[in-house]
């Protein structure tokens, strides 16, 4: 089933200089990119992107980290995308995050985590809505493309 997912790329991305790295990923995949955006987030959005976070100890430095520098936000369409993007993230926890996983490989602190996946078609639907209009989603085919 084609799905569409929403990627956060978070601040340490762009600092580290590795959002080439971890896009290829994606791409490579086979998924396409289908909405895309650098932008900073402010408090009001990160408290509604992360609301079911609320009250949990580490609410507030997630907000402060968030919110500490530029955002990479994209949709990715594709079969299965929501549970391909995320075995490719791996596990939120680093210690627990696998090599060959963009946690795994790239992740050094669970706290500073280097990316966001959406985890249920729901979640997808609502988060997408908070960084994207309709307008911004531009869903495309190639057709010399074909998912392996």
């Amino acid at each position: 089933m084609v799905e569409r997912t929403l990627v956060l790329l978070k601040s340490g991305v762009l600092q580290r200089r590795i959002a080439g790295e971890l896009i290829r990923r994606f791409e490579r995949k086979g998924f396409n990119i289908i909405a895309l955006k650098l932008l900073r987030m402010d408090r009001a959005l990160a408290e509604a992107h992360y609301g079911e976070h609320r009250g949990k100890d580490f609410y507030e430095k997630l907000l402060d980290y968030i919110c500490s520098g530029p955002v990479i936000a994209m949709v990715l369409e594709g079969e299965e995308a929501i549970p391909l993007v995320r075995a490719l993230t791996g596990p939120t926890e680093v210690l627990k995050a696998p090599p060959g996983t963009i946690r795994g490989d790239f992740a050094h602190r669970t706290r500073f985590n280097v990316v966001h996946a959406s985890d249920s078609p729901a979640a997808a639907d609502r988060e997408i809505a908070l960084f994207f209009t309709d307008e911004e989603i531009l869903p495309w085919e190639d057709g010399n493309a074909r998912w392996f």
